[in-house]
């Protein structure tokens, strides 16, 4: 069975969360290795000391999300196979959220496992989960039928797709109204704290990039405060994604804040990526490793 499980495997803002973040922005843009000195450095600019920097990277080995790669008598980490896959699964995820219409059609997944292989069965609950599927019942999960590439994913990773059966069909008949069923099958009203939280967290930075097309005003930050306020933002919203399915608005309340979320997000994107990427190249530069 895999380590790297999905990228649910950190507490966002903890320093393993946010150095693993930070791996997923820039390693593969370094052409896919980087000296431990720079990733060092680079954590400093988000207020972490080498030290705990040098621990998380250890957390992340025994992970099988990096492993130490030398080159040049120099110290480094690449990414393993399996971190690639799982963040080219979050570069579609963070960047381009989906939606789904009232007439796509749905997942089910259906399991019955067997008491001996229990950790499986707690592992699959918890994966599914975590890209976003919701419980109709014990061994019944639902989700969109997009997703059905990452439930597949998984229960091969799992190894447990002979002891599930797949469906894809129609909007579901239920016996009540739609919003109270996904309100059943999702845990919709914490969905919902996590786009406001990150929308009173981070609504400022683009105060910021506005402020900044007029003179005098005060200007979007540069360099290692770029970098820090966007790494941090990516932190933030990169759960937000998996934990939102992208339900049409029948299965939704009133009032639901995912759009302004993404709206939000994309803003920030487009304001602060490049700085805080232009951060990374002069670091890297500066080094020369």
């Amino acid at each position: 069975m895999s380590a790297v499980l999905d990228d649910m495997d950190s507490r966002p803002g903890s320093t393993t969360s946010l150095l693993r973040t930070v791996i997923g922005l820039y390693l593969r843009d370094a052409g896919g290795w980087m000296s431990t000195k720079d990733l060092v450095t680079l954590m400093e600019a988000l207020g972490t000391s080498a030290t705990v920097t040098r621990t998380a990277l250890g957390r992340l080995r025994k992970k099988d999300v990096v492993l130490q790669d030398a080159r040049d008598a120099v110290p480094g980490f690449t990414l393993t196979e399996g971190a690639a896959t799982m963040l080219a699964r979050g570069d579609r995820r963070i960047y381009t959220p989906r939606s789904m219409s009232e007439s796509d059609p749905w997942c089910l997944i259906s399991f019955s496992i067997p008491e001996t292989e229990r950790e499986k069965r707690h592992q699959l609950r918890r994966r599914l989960h975590w890209i976003g599927c919701g419980t109709v019942a014990a061994g019944l999960w639902i989700c969109p039928a997009y997703l059905r590439a990452e439930v597949e994913e998984i229960l091969a990773d799992l190894q447990l797709r002979a002891l599930t059966t797949v469906f894809v069909t129609e909007t579901p008949l239920v016996g009540g109204n739609l919003q109270d069923a996904a309100a059943k099958w999702w845990d919709l009203d914490a969905v919902a704290g996590l786009h406001h939280d990150f929308i009173r967290e981070h609504s400022d930075f683009i105060r910021e990039h506005s402020a900044a097309k007029h003179p005098g005003d005060q200007q979007v930050p540069a360099g290692s405060a770029a970098f820090a306020s966007y790494v941090q933002c990516i932190d933030r919203w990169r759960i937000i994604p998996y934990l939102d399915p992208g339900l049409p608005p029948a299965f939704l309340p009133a009032n639901w804040p995912g759009a302004d979320g993404a709206a939000l997000f994309g803003q920030i994107v487009q304001a602060y990526a490049e700085p805080s990427r232009e951060f990374v190249r002069k670091t890297l530069l500066a080094s020369g490793t």
